[in-house]
């Protein structure tokens, strides 16, 4: 079995017993409700503890609670074709060169990472129209200046003088 049929399997069986995300991610517990959808959606793995709830919720087999646990390949091809998946990617073509100078400003030279990060989503009652708030929170990486000489910072934080 490949990745993407465990992924098939998951979205059959959460269409049949007619579970929510929220039902799924509130049984599972333990980590953000963003990651473990992302892992039963194969972009992220699930630790053992959390894989075997998982594998219970869904009725899965001792080899496909393992393969929720591996380290998948992630990403998809570019640009994506989704386009609620596609304006993501758009507001960073758009702004994402204003984000870098701002960020960099406030920072230094480095990156928002996307490992150690948090994301939450609500929902936000308007009479317009519901909005999407996505808050997103990345541990700042400055680049590290390797070989630099006596007198030159070893990373890349914002220099204060």
């Amino acid at each position: 079995m490949k990745r993407e049929d465990l992924t098939e399997k998951i979205l059959d069986i959460k269409r049949q017993k007619n579970l929510t995300w929220r039902q799924i991610t509130d049984e599972i517990g333990g980590i953000s409700p963003v990651l473990i959808v992302g892992a039963l959606l194969g972009q992220m793995k699930l630790v053992k503890p959390l894989a075997a709830k998982a594998a219970k919720l869904f009725g899965l087999t001792e080899e496909e609670e393992k393969m929720l646990n591996e380290v998948p390949y992630r990403g998809m091809p570019m640009p994506p074709t989704d386009p609620l998946i596609y304006r993501f990617f758009e507001m960073v073509m758009v702004n994402g060169p204003a984000w870098k100078a701002l960020i960099e400003e406030e920072f230094g030279d480095g990156i928002m990472s996307a490992i150690d990060f948090d994301i939450d989503i609500e929902r936000l009652p308007n009479p317009k129209g519901d909005r999407v708030k996505m808050t997103m929170s990345g541990k700042f990486l400055p680049y590290k200046y390797y070989g630099n000489e006596q007198g030159i910072p070893d990373y890349g934080f914002k220099e204060t003088t």
